[in-house]
């Protein structure tokens, strides 16, 4: 909304006023149905204007509204507004440009996510499980406060009468089993802003439903400046991870597989390692079989266009199945899907 309020009521003809956009805006997320330009991410870009036309006449006090639709994630700094007007008839133009300082915040999308068991076959045929692995719930060996997501029968009623707080049960694998997710935010040649999208969002919402599972789990993200925060259900930490999401961008030039070496280091042993990539390369691969000796279990989700994936790739996908790795290729046809679904077994 632009207000315009002017001290002197001179006769103006016509003024026509214009948002002057930052680069960052020059292109469009139209939520799922961006990924049908994933092995072409340029055909998104486009230079945004917006125009508003006003026959202010005696007016002191003018009101212009429009919207920005189809706004991409980031922090867009709105900085400028241009103005102009003249006559009648033409013979005489003024331009003037206010600088205008505010700050346009757009997080990422989050979607929906299933997590799935590997294929299972019956006698009528084979179908994918929807029961996920990543949790067990069959002892209770504790309790703790109730956090949203949590089942109504894990509330256990007679500590919530005591405590006058609701309490929820806390299970033994729940706290023996913890989650990290792991995202891929080095610069890679011929990076695809695209499937890098795909992976902010992928990430934002593995995190949020296995929070929902009310397992413990934690985030790291490997780039220029690695960041890792253990969630542990603290609803500030969830907020940073969502704020660094928003603002991350591919850098630095050392290579994921390197840094990622580095950091395995510091992991706990016996973690669920899933790794959110758009790079995937040999050294990587190699990484996978040190890593498997500290973790549980290593799921990878690779995210990249189906025609962009190589075939010396496609030859490191199956190294990395027959080392037992769970790897999930997310090209286009899973991401245009209104859920995705992860396998994590």
């Amino acid at each position: 909304m632009i207000t315009i309020k002017r001290s002197f009521p001179f006769p103006l003809y016509y003024c026509i006023c214009e948002e002057l956009f930052p680069e960052s805006l020059n292109k469009v997320d139209n939520r799922t149905d961006k990924y049908q330009h994933m092995a072409n991410p340029a055909g998104l870009e486009q230079v945004r204007k917006i125009k508003k036309v006003v026959f202010a006449g005696f007016k002191r006090h003018i009101t212009l509204g429009y919207q920005i639709a189809e706004i991409p994630r980031g922090e867009h700094q709105l900085f400028a507004i241009r103005f102009r007007t003249g006559d009648l008839f033409g013979f005489i133009k003024k331009e003037h440009v206010f600088n205008v300082f505010d700050n346009l915040i757009a997080y990422p999308n989050e979607r929906q996510v299933q997590l799935t068991d590997k294929m299972n076959s019956y006698e009528q045929g084979s179908i994918s499980a929807q029961n996920t692995s990543l949790k067990n719930t069959n002892v209770a060996s504790g309790i703790r406060e109730y956090m949203p997501g949590d089942k109504f029968s894990w509330i256990d009623w007679k500590q919530t009468a005591k405590k006058n707080s609701v309490m929820t049960k806390e299970f033994e694998q729940e706290k023996s089993t913890d989650t990290i997710l792991i995202l891929d935010g080095c610069g890679h040649g011929n990076q695809n802003v695209l499937a890098f999208e795909a992976a902010i969002e992928i990430s934002l919402s593995l995190m949020e439903t296995i929070r929902k599972q009310s397992t413990q789990v934690g985030f790291l993200s490997i780039g220029e400046k690695d960041v890792f925060l253990p969630l542990h259900h603290d609803p500030g930490k969830k907020q940073f991870i969502r704020q660094h999401l928003t603002q991350i961008q591919p850098s630095g030039i050392q290579p994921f597989a390197v840094k990622l070496k580095e950091e395995a280091k510091r992991l706990t042993t016996g973690v669920i390692a899933i790794i959110i990539t758009t790079n995937l390369d040999e050294p990587l691969v190699e990484n996978m079989q040190k890593m498997r000796q500290r973790s549980k279990r290593i799921i990878i989700c690779f995210v990249q266009s189906a025609n962009l994936i190589t075939d010396k790739q496609r030859e490191l996908i199956q190294r990395l199945q027959f080392q037992g790795v769970v790897i999930n290729v997310m090209t286009e046809k899973q991401l245009n899907q209104d859920r995705i679904g992860v396998r994590v077994v």
